[in-house]
C-alpha cells in the first residue's frame, strides 16, 4: 500500500461522531458482560473472581484497540467494516467460550483473542504502508507478539498454571500500554504528535460514553431475568428496585463532569497519550465493579432475606467500591485530582463490609446505593459551587 492508498482509508479529524458500525459493534458487548457476570455468579470466590477479570481484561483489549482502530481508520471503508465485523465475530466466540475458558474451551478463547489481535494488525501494517502510523503498528505487534505466547501456552495447560499465565499475558500488554507500546528499536509512541494517539478527540469520548452505557446494561438484563424467575413479591420487588437504583446512580456519577468533559480534556492536554492510558485503565475497574454490581444484584433479589453469605459481600459492597476507584482514576484523568467524595465513598464501602456480614442481603446493597446516592448529592453539591469548571488534565 502507498501513503495515497493508506490516505483514503484513514479517518479525517472532522469524522467526530461514530459510525453505525461502531454501535452494531458494542452489541457483541452486551453478551460479554452479561456472560461474564453469569460466570462470576457460578462461583462468587476469590478464585472465581481472579479468573473472571482475567477474561476480562483480554475482552476489554479488544473493544479498546478497535475503538482506537476505528478512530485511526474510517469505518465507511468496506476493507474497514470487513475487518470490524471479523473482529465482532470473534469477540462473540470469545464470549461463549468464556463460560468453560478455564476449563475445556480454553484454546479455542486464547487462539481466538490471539488470531485477531495479530490478524488485524499485521492488516494494518499492510494498509500503513510508507505512512508514519506503521511504526505505532509495529510496536503494537510487538508487545502482542510477547503476550501471544503465554496466551497459548496457558491455553494447553490447567488450573492456577493457566491462570498466571494468561494474567501475565493480560498483564503484558497493560503494561505495554503505559510505557508506549516502547520497543528496543523504535522506542516508545511519541507524545508530541496528537495522530500517533487520536485522530478525532470527540470520536473517542463519545465511544467511551456508549461503551459504559452498554456495560450497565449487564446489572438491567440480569437484575430482569433474575426477577422474572420468581414470585414478584414485596421483599423480591424492593431488591429489584435497590438494583435498578444503583445502576441509575452508576450512570448519574460517570456522566457528572468528567465523563462529559474527556473530549476536551484530549484536546487540551499536551501529553494525550498520559490521557488516553488514564482513561482506559480507569474504565477497566469501572467495568470490573459493574460486572460485579450484576452478580450482586443477581444473589440479592435471589436471597433478598435471611443469611448473608460472606462470599457475597465482595461483590453487594466490592462493586460500588470499585466503581468509584476508577471513578475517581477517571476524574484524575480530566482534572488532575482525586474527587474527595468517590474517594470517601469507596472508603466507606470497605470500612462497613464486616458489618454486612450480620445483614440480610437487601440491607447489604441498599447500603450500598446509599453511598452512591451520597455521591451523587455531594456531585450536585460541586455544581452549585463550581458551574464552570474546565478540564486540567495532568501534564
Amino acid at each position: 500500500m502507498t501513503t495515497g492508498r493508506a490516505s483514503k482509508l484513514l479517518r479525517r479529524p472532522k469524522q467526530v461522531r461514530p459510525a453505525f458500525l461502531e454501535l452494531f459493534f458494542d452489541l457483541v458487548f452486551v453478551l460479554t458482560f452479561f456472560r461474564l457476570a453469569e460466570r462470576l455468579s457460578e462461583n462468587p470466590s476469590w478464585t472465581g473472581a481472579f479468573q473472571t477479570l482475567v477474561l476480562l481484561l483480554a475482552m476489554l483489549h479488544v473493544w479498546f484497540y478497535t475503538a482506537r482502530f476505528t478512530d485511526l481508520f474510517d469505518p465507511r471503508h468496506p476493507l474497514i467494516q470487513l475487518l470490524v465485523l471479523s473482529t465482532m465475530f470473534a469477540a462473540l466466540l470469545m464470549a461463549t467460550a468464556a463460560f468453560e475458558a478455564f476449563d475445556r474451551r480454553g484454546l479455542a478463547f486464547a487462539g481466538v483473542y490471539v488470531a485477531v489481535r495479530v490478524g488485524v494488525l499485521v492488516v494494518g501494517l499492510l494498509v500503513l504502508r510508507g505512512h508514519e502510523g506503521q511504526r505505532n503498528a509495529v510496536r503494537l505487534l510487538f508487545w502482542v507478539g510477547m503476550a501471544s505466547v503465554p496466551w497459548i501456552a496457558g491455553a494447553f495447560l490447567h488450573g492456577w498454571a493457566r491462570g498466571v499465565l494468561w494474567a501475565t499475558a493480560a498483564a503484558v500488554e497493560y503494561v505495554g500500554m503505559a510505557l508506549g507500546f516502547s520497543t528496543p528499536r523504535l522506542g516508545p509512541a511519541g507524545t508530541r504528535r496528537r495522530a500517533d494517539i487520536v485522530v478525532a478527540e470527540g470520536h473517542l469520548a463519545e465511544r467511551y460514553q456508549q461503551f459504559f452505557i452498554v456495560a450497565l446494561g449487564a446489572p438491567i438484563l440480569l437484575a430482569g431475568l433474575t426477577f422474572a424467575q420468581g414470585s414478584f413479591g414485596v421483599d423480591r420487588s424492593t431488591a429489584t428496585l435497590v438494583a435498578f437504583v444503583t445502576t441509575a446512580l452508576l450512570w448519574r456519577i460517570y456522566i457528572h463532569r468528567a465523563g462529559a468533559l474527556l473530549a476536551d480534556a484530549m484536546e487540551t492536554v499536551r501529553n494525550p497519550r498520559r490521557v488516553a492510558v488514564l482513561t482506559i485503565y480507569s474504565h477497566v475497574i469501572m467495568v470490573a465493579g459493574i460486572v460485579a454490581i450484576a452478580v450482586g444484584d443477581e444473589l440479592v433479589i435471589t436471597h433478598p432475606l435471611g443469611h448473608t453469605d460472606p462470599a457475597w459481600i465482595p461483590v453487594i459492597l466490592g462493586g460500588p467500591a470499585l466503581f468509584l476507584a476508577g471513578r475517581a482514576t477517571f476524574e484524575y484523568a480530566v482534572f488532575g485530582r482525586m474527587s474527595k467524595p468517590r474517594v470517601i465513598g469507596a472508603l466507606t464501602l470497605v470500612v462497613v463490609t464486616p458489618a454486612m456480614r450480620s445483614v440480610p442481603p437487601l440491607a447489604a446493597a441498599t447500603t450500598a446505593a446509599l453511598i452512591l446516592a451520597g455521591v451523587a448529592v455531594a456531585d450536585a453539591v460541586r455544581t452549585r459551587r463550581f458551574p464552570a469548571e474546565r478540564p486540567s488534565p495532568p501534564a
